[in-house]
């Protein structure tokens, strides 16, 4: 197994590094929070700049299943699915900057969030301030098709804490679509009301679904076939067709900027769970990334083990990276499928890992916590907890590196 080591002297030395300034908008994000004034709604925090060519734009989906009902609330009567697709633009003028969340779901997420992660403040951050580097419904640059890579978050997590690694990879010429989970992820906001909900609806997870195999098997299915219907409405973006189920318009020549020939999937913690089976089941993915998801179900009694995942089972015959943190507190816990899945899939899967670094380093919460500490908002033990010691000018590019390098070689950009 290659490690990747994050250290102070690998920041000085790497070529990473060496932008990380302006990656992280000229100084890093602790130095920027501790000189910040915080004022009365709480402090702002930034996200990292992407750092590839490409200005990028972003724009919206509401996808509306009505072949299935919500499997987490039965009074709900399709499935519904949330998206963001990140693009590169072909002019971002006239248009505005994207928040990293709607005021709506920021200010549930800043009511809520805790329950997720309790390391987080109850109060001191003014999450709805915070701004992508995207440019809302911007026309695409369309020159060319570009790959499609798919994002599933973690449990109980938004598609919105995955915004820096989406717009780092669009930036470099990918369209990305970030997909929230309903009823899963936290603080997802609809456009129009539906039977059965509220225009927010928040994360019914209130322990960790391993402990209940049960809930652990829905919400893998979930998403599993969410990815899948997803797959189905961005073939009908491509075909010219507006998916939209309230009927928005799109950015211009968006769908020709898509090739679906050239389709990969990443996802964190249960979104790696996800995305790595999905593959296994539709040969529409080309190549995956399981950011520290397990590929077993959750074991029917404590201590005892989860029956595997087909896709550990029996391997994948397409190339699949698993990359893990040494910070992980269940890293145990990974031990059994990810080297079944290695050992199956003959040679077409490989492991790597990020030292220095935890669960959470695969998000946007990499750059956020550091500077959430630096305010004094979070305990030093918190921060090592969530996405480890690392410094975020090198913890961040190196995330980065990973998935690029592994999505150029598999699904390179023509």
């Amino acid at each position: 197994m290659r490690h990747h080591h994050i250290s102070r002297r690998a920041v000085t030395t790497s070529a990473l590094a060496a932008t990380a300034g302006a990656l992280l908008g000229g100084s890093t994000g602790v130095a920027a929070a501790t000189q910040a004034r915080r004022p009365a709604d709480g402090i702002t925090l930034r996200l990292p700049a992407p750092t590839g060519p490409y200005r990028t734009g972003v724009t919206t989906l509401y996808l509306v299943d009505r072949s299935r009902r919500d499997p987490l609330e039965p009074g709900i009567p399709v499935r519904e699915v949330m998206a963001s697709v990140f693009y590169p633009a072909r002019t971002v003028r006239g248009c505005r900057r994207a928040p990293q969340m709607t005021a709506g779901a920021a200010a549930d997420f800043g009511a809520d969030g805790r329950r997720s992660h309790p390391e987080l403040p109850a109060s001191g951050v003014n999450w709805a301030a915070t701004m992508t580097h995207s440019y809302l419904d911007a026309p695409a640059d369309a020159a060319r098709r570009r790959p499609v890579l798919l994002y599933s978050p973690g449990g109980g997590d938004a598609r919105t804490m995955g915004t820096a690694l989406a717009e780092e990879l669009a930036s470099h010429g990918r369209v990305v679509v970030t997909i929230d989970h309903p009823g899963d992820g936290c603080e997802v906001e609809f456009p129009v009301a539906m039977t059965g909900r509220e225009i927010i609806r928040p994360t019914v997870l209130r322990y960790d679904p391993r402990t209940d195999p049960g809930l652990f098997r829905t919400l893998i299915d979930t998403r599993i076939a969410d990815i899948r219907f997803v797959l189905d409405q961005l073939e009908a973006l491509a075909a010219g067709r507006n998916p939209d189920a309230a009927g928005r318009p799109l950015p211009e020549r968006l769908g020709r900027a898509l090739d679906l020939r050239r389709t990969g999937a990443y996802g964190h913690s249960a979104g790696g769970t996800a995305v790595t089976q999905a593959t296994y089941d539709d040969r529409r993915i080309g190549a995956a990334a399981d950011l520290e998801g397990y590929l077993d179900r959750a074991p029917e009694t404590p201590g005892g083990k989860g029956e595997l995942y087909p896709v550990a089972r029996y391997g994948t015959d397409r190339p699949l990276l698993l990359l893990g943190s040494d910070g992980f507190q269940d890293r145990a816990g990974l031990e059994r499928s990810w080297p079944a899945v290695l050992s199956h899939s003959r040679g077409r899967a490989c492991r790597r890992q990020l030292d220095r670094a935890a669960h959470w380093v695969f998000t946007d919460y990499a750059a956020l916590v550091p500077q959430l500490q630096a305010a004094g908002l979070v305990t030093a033990a918190d921060r090592a907890r969530m996405v480890g010691t690392a410094d975020p000018a090198a913890a961040v590019p190196a995330v980065r590196h990973h998935l690029l390098s592994f999505f150029a070689r598999h699904l390179p950009a023509r």
